[in-house]
């Protein structure tokens, strides 16, 4: 393949490793009432989209603040704000289950170098 293009290659640069602070306990939200519809697929959130929703929405910290707990820029911390808060709209207002996974570029806040 031309420019070294061949399987596994990735567009762009590596995405930085993300600071996390608590690592949820409880990773998956259902509806607790029998559904009144067909079942919708479930929503899936990152460790890094929960960590931002906790340190801005929970501790009341900027976002330039959870930023650099998380060793993101504040964009980064908008973006992953902006998505977890979309997810927990759906799951509550169309009775979706919400499961919380890693994305394998976190790292808990008593590993760090």
């Amino acid at each position: 393949m031309p420019g070294g293009m061949g399987p596994g290659w990735r567009r762009g640069r590596r995405r930085k490793r993300r600071r996390i602070g608590f690592i949820p306990q409880v990773r998956h939200f259902y509806p607790a009432g029998p559904p009144l519809s067909p079942p919708k697929p479930p929503i899936f959130m990152s460790y890094e989209e929960f960590e931002a929703l906790r340190l801005v929405d929970h501790e009341g910290l900027t976002q330039e603040e959870a930023g650099r707990k998380m060793g993101v820029s504040r964009g980064t911390v908008w973006r992953a704000l902006t998505s977890a808060r979309r997810k927990v709209a759906l799951m509550i207002v169309e009775g979706r289950e919400l499961i919380i996974l890693p994305q394998g570029n976190e790292v808990p806040k008593d590993a760090e170098d």
